[in-house]
């Protein structure tokens, strides 16, 4: 008992601690898996076996029964009267039981389930495309929550390196090396500084409660969420479920065009049918009698004016209609993705001028800190500087987010 309980425990330690960390790939997988449309697949799979048999049972044997009583106004009568047949009764009374089975129809019922099997893997396919467009919001969270990770930690830097200066700056007040209120300034930004650490934890709170929705997934705070190193290759090589689902479209029309060929195929036909009524087969006996008839039945619909030829022409322009749809979407695709190239180019040059800012701001930053110390400058204008570094930084930092998360759009567009 005891080792089952060690085993358990082990079990819910391990979980807890797989669920600390999560990655942007763990995120795309959950979605696909958790997200409410995938309920879809087995739906369509459900409609599909159930549509399937009801086409199949065409090749079973079709009961039916029939009953009818009738009072005909007038009944057949002979011109001089026969001995010994007595004249039809005007009321009468017939109940059948027929039995009739498909013996061949051109394939027509193979070509039915091959078309309910195509608009099947169509149907899945567009929920598959469906949830693949909402990788691009996943990348938004989730990039999104890596920025307030770094924004907090760039935040918890700046209080800290604020918080020595004002200990430096409150030293040299007691010393008389600064005017009393010196200090005001810089504990001023102190609590601007814990106001924004607030908006951070509330936007990150935010944040996490939208992802987790998406990817069915619990995340609190604690979750560790890992920086990818996204990687591209510049190719305009589109790899995206859309063209799949234009291919299984194509196949569809296919199979259309088979089913419409089989239509006015030859059919035939076996049937049984038994009967008791007044009169039977035998009119002239006016009695109730048993009968049946048995038989074959062939049916050829010969001449159809032309009816099959035109489905033929319709499916041909659905076709056509398919094929630029999907050069439409491979145009609309590569324009995104040269947008998106763009934007790449763009942001990496942004991260070189912040780069060189940051460079020129901790210079300035240096030169005011021995000017503070020495009661040459305000507190306000140290504090404007120290501002614009930490705002350069800041920017510097949202901008190497924006380039990974450009990468992973870049992806997404291009069906990586």
């Amino acid at each position: 008992m005891k080792k089952i309980v060690f085993i358990l425990i082990l079990a819910i330690n391990f979980s807890s601690i797989s669920q600390e960390k999560v990655t942007l790939n763990d995120c795309y997988d959950l979605l696909k898996t958790n997200y409410p449309l995938v309920k879809q697949h087995q739906l369509l799979a459900n409609q599909n076996k159930i549509d399937k048999t009801i086409i199949s049972n065409a090749k079973l044997p079709q009961f039916s029964l029939d009953a009818q009583i009738i009072y005909q106004s007038d009944v057949i009568a002979f011109p001089l009267e026969m001995a010994g047949i007595t004249p039809l009764n005007n009321d009468q009374y017939r109940a059948t039981f027929s039995v009739n089975q498909l013996i061949f129809n051109g394939g027509l019922i193979a070509a039915n389930l091959k078309i309910k099997e195509g608009q099947l893997k169509t149907k899945q396919k567009q929920v598959d495309a469906g949830i693949y467009q909402l990788k691009t919001q996943i990348n938004q969270l989730y990039f999104s929550i890596l920025l307030t990770d770094e924004s907090f930690k760039l935040l918890e830097a700046k209080k800290k390196q604020l918080e020595t200066k004002l200990k430096e700056v409150k030293s040299s007040i007691k010393y008389g090396f600064l005017l009393p209120s010196s200090d005001s300034v810089l504990e001023a930004e102190n609590l601007k500084i814990g106001q924004q650490f607030i908006e951070i934890e509330s936007r990150k709170s935010s944040l996490i409660e939208t992802l987790s929705s998406f990817i069915g997934q619990p995340l609190n705070k604690a979750t560790q969420f890992e920086t990818p190193l996204i990687e591209t290759q510049l190719q305009n090589v589109i790899n995206r479920p859309e063209l799949e689902l234009f291919q299984l479209k194509k196949e569809e029309i296919k199979n259309q065009e088979a089913l419409i060929s089989k239509l006015n195929a030859p059919k035939l036909n076996g049937f049984l049918t038994g009967g008791y009524g007044n009169p039977g087969l035998n009119m002239l006996d006016n009695s109730f009698q048993t009968f049946y008839t048995v038989g074959v039945k062939f049916h050829w619909n010969v001449f159809d004016w032309n009816t099959n030829k035109k489905q033929q022409e319709t499916i041909a322009i659905n076709k056509d209609f398919i094929e630029n749809e999907t050069e439409i979407f491979k145009l609309n695709t590569n324009i995104e993705l040269n947008k998106q190239q763009q934007e790449i180019d763009k942001i990496s040059a942004f991260i070189n001028s912040d780069l060189e800012i940051i460079k020129l701001r901790e210079k300035v930053l240096k030169t005011l800190e021995s000017q503070l110390k020495n009661g040459v400058i305000t507190s306000s204008v140290y504090i404007t500087e120290f501002t614009n570094l930490f705002e350069a930084e800041s920017t510097l930092l949202k901008h190497k987010i924006q380039l990974q998360l450009a990468k992973a759009d870049y992806n997404i567009v291009k069906g990586e």
